[in-house]
């Protein structure tokens, strides 16, 4: 009895090692039983962390597109280590971003409505940056931008990709839902976010914010 009470305690110690025992998101708790084990939530696990650790996250550590984009452009290798965040060895960096801009265009075409947007105080190939706003978001990039969201946190591969879709889930419900794209063409915008540098120079922001100028 003795040992087995030890082996139980151990093995709480020890609840976010990958792969062997099972991650709770917070708010999952009581859905895990005695046994400690749940089904993955992805979306009681975005709308934990949202408000209390993510957007925090994002307006503390955004860098200023007028500071980012620039050091892009001059030196992608070294602007990327600097800046980005790699969620494994050959993935994309991924990087939060602000800025306000004017937005010059919405593409309806592609599903995931990109607006382009000139960033103020920027020129040339730096100045343009695409801000997606659904219905479509795809890729990690909030997920790996914000850092402290790792696959160590996770029982398996497909928990974490599943994290990484209940952020942008999140974005459309509380972000994009309140986004008419057509409506903001001419209009200048303030806007943060992430995105994932899978092909150079092309800047796709996954949104956490994005409203008109005040």
């Amino acid at each position: 009895m003795a040992a087995a009470l030890a082996v139980g305690g151990s093995l709480a110690a020890c609840s976010h090692v990958p792969g062997v025992y099972t991650y709770v998101p917070a708010g999952q708790e009581k859905a895990a039983g005695a046994g400690g084990s749940a089904a993955f939530d992805a979306k009681t696990y975005a709308n934990g962390i949202w408000d209390s650790k993510v957007l925090p996250t994002v307006q503390k550590d955004a860098v200023p597109a007028t500071e980012l984009l620039p050091a892009l452009e001059a030196n992608q290798d070294a602007a990327s280590k600097k800046y980005g965040n790699q969620a494994g060895t050959g993935s994309p960096y991924a990087f939060l971003v602000k800025g306000a801009g004017t937005v010059t265009a919405v593409d309806q075409e592609t599903p995931t409505h990109p607006l382009t947007v000139k960033v103020d105080g920027l020129s040339g190939k730096a100045a343009n940056v695409q801000v997606v706003t659904g219905p479509v978001i795809a890729g990690t990039a909030l997920r790996d931008a914000v850092k402290f969201i790792t696959f160590g946190n996770f029982t398996n591969q497909l928990n974490y990709a599943d994290a990484a879709t209940g952020l942008n889930n999140k974005v459309k419900s509380d972000v994009l839902s309140k986004v008419k794209a057509k409506d903001l063409v001419g209009k200048k915008v303030t806007f943060a976010g992430a995105f994932s540098l899978v092909a150079p120079g092309v800047v796709a922001i996954v949104p956490t914010q994005l409203e008109p100028a005040s």
